[in-house]
C-alpha cells in the first residue's frame, strides 16, 4: 500500500482520490488556503460539495497548516491547485515536499515570455526550484479527462509525462484502475502543450453554438456543421503551435484533439463560448457565470501573445492563426463575435 498525499482540494485532485483510494492506498486531501470551507464539509460528510458521490471511505482531509504532516511519508504528492494556484504552489509547496517523494501535478496551462515562447508548468517550477539550489524533476498529466466523469468512473484515458520512466511506471501502478487508464511519456512538453493549447480553442467552438441559439433561439436544435468547421480550425491551428513547441506527435495530438473534444462538451470553457456567441462581451460572460474558474482564458492570452511576438519578428504568419487571433480580440479587445470563415479555407 502506498500513501498518495493531494495538495489541492479542487474538483481534478479530489477526484483523483478515488482512483488511490480505490487501489487500497492511504489517501491524504489537503485543502489551499482557499479550500478551508471544502476541507470542513469534507470532514463533516465524506463527500467534496461539488460532488453527488461519497468518497471512497477512509479518505483524509487536512487543513493547509497540516500540509507538512500529510506530507510525511508520502511516497507521492499529487498538485491539484488551478492555473490560479501555479505561483503559490511552486514557490510555497514545492520547496516543503522532499526530492525524493515524485510529484504529479493536474494543473494544464503554459506561460508565455517576453521573447514569444510558451512553458509548461513543470518547466517553469523546475526553473524557479533550481534558483533556490533544488534541483527535482515533476511530472504530469494530460488527456480528456472531467473530474466528475473520473467520479462516476466513466471510462478515462489519459498520459502521465514526466523526465524518468521509471517513476511514471511507479506512478502508474499507485493510480491506474479497470477505469482510469495510464500511457506514460517523457514527452513533457508535447503533453503539456497539447492539453493547454485547446483551450481557447474550445471556447472558439462553443462560439458556434452561442451564435446559432442568438439566430434560431436559445431552445434551438444544435448545429454541427459550424461545430465541425472550427473544430476541422482548431485541429489545423493547434498542429501548427505543437509543431512550434517540437510536440507534433501523433501521440500528442491524439490527447490534444482528445482534451479539445472533452472541452468543448463537458467543460466551463464551453459555458463562456456560448454567452459571448450570444452576444455578450467578456466583461457580461463572466459576470453572468459568477464563480466559475475560467483558466481556459488566461490560456488562450497567453497563447496568443507569444503568437503575436512571434508574428512580429517575422517567424509567424497572422493567416495561419485566424481563429485565435478572433478569439484573442474577443477576449482583449471586446470585439463582436465575427467568426472569420473565409479565412479558414
Amino acid at each position: 500500500m502506498a500513501t498518495v498525499t493531494i495538495i489541492g482540494a479542487g474538483m481534478m485532485g479530489s477526484a483523483l482520490a478515488f482512483p488511490a483510494r480505490e487501489n487500497q492506498h492511504e489517501v491524504r486531501l489537503v485543502g489551499t488556503p482557499l479550500d478551508r470551507e471544502i476541507i470542513d464539509t469534507c470532514r463533516k460528510t465524506d463527500r467534496h460539495p461539488k460532488f453527488t458521490r461519497d468518497f471512497p471511505a477512509g479518505v483524509k482531509y487536512y487543513q493547509i497548516e497540516e500540509m507538512e504532516e500529510a506530507i510525511c511519508g508520502a511516497d507521492m504528492v499529487i498538485g491539484g491547485v488551478s492555473s490560479f494556484g501555479v505561483d503559490w504552489f511552486g514557490d510555497f509547496v514545492l520547496p516543503k515536499i522532499p526530492v525524493e517523494i515524485p510529484v504529479l501535478s493536474v494543473t494544464k496551462g503554459l506561460i508565455d515570455t517576453e521573447d514569444g515562447q510558451l512553458l509548461t508548468y513543470p518547466e517553469v517550477w523546475k526553473r524557479r526550484l533550481a534558483e533556490r539550489g533544488i534541483n527535482r524533476s515533476i511530472n504530469a498529466i494530460g488527456g480528456p479527462c472531467t473530474s466528475y466523469e473520473l467520479v462516476a468512473h466513466d471510462q478515462t484515458t489519459v498520459a502521465f509525462c514526466g523526465e524518468d520512466m521509471t517513476v511514471l511506471e511507479q506512478l502508474k501502478s499507485i493510480m491506474a484502475t479497470d477505469y482510469y487508464h495510464i500511457s506514460p511519456t517523457t514527452d513533457v512538453t508535447g503533453i503539456e502543450s497539447a492539453v493547454a493549447l485547446k483551450n481557447g480553442y474550445a471556447l472558439g467552438i462553443a462560439l458556434t453554438i452561442g451564435v446559432n441559439q442568438a439566430r434560431f433561439g436559445i431552445d434551438s436544435e444544435l448545429h454541427f456543421n459550424s461545430q465541425a468547421a472550427v473544430f476541422g480550425q482548431s485541429v489545423r491551428e493547434m498542429h501548427r503551435l505543437l509543431d512550434l513547441q517540437g510536440g507534433a506527435t501523433l501521440e500528442n495530438i491524439t490527447v490534444g484533439y482528445g482534451d479539445l473534444y472533452v472541452t468543448v462538451y463537458g467543460g466551463r470553457t464551453r459555458l463562456v463560448g456560448i454567452l459571448l456567441g450570444r452576444g455578450l462581451n467578456i466583461d457580461e460572460a463572466k459576470a453572468e457565470l459568477n464563480g466559475v474558474t475560467l483558466e481556459s482564458l488566461v490560456v488562450a492570452e497567453r497563447v496568443a501573445r507569444a503568437v503575436l511576438v512571434r508574428i512580429g519578428r517575422g517567424e509567424l504568419d497572422a493567416r495561419d492563426f485566424p481563429l485565435l487571433l478572433h478569439i484573442n480580440d474577443i477576449l482583449q479587445k471586446k470585439t463582436p463575435v465575427a467568426i472569420p470563415w473565409d479565412h479558414f479555407a
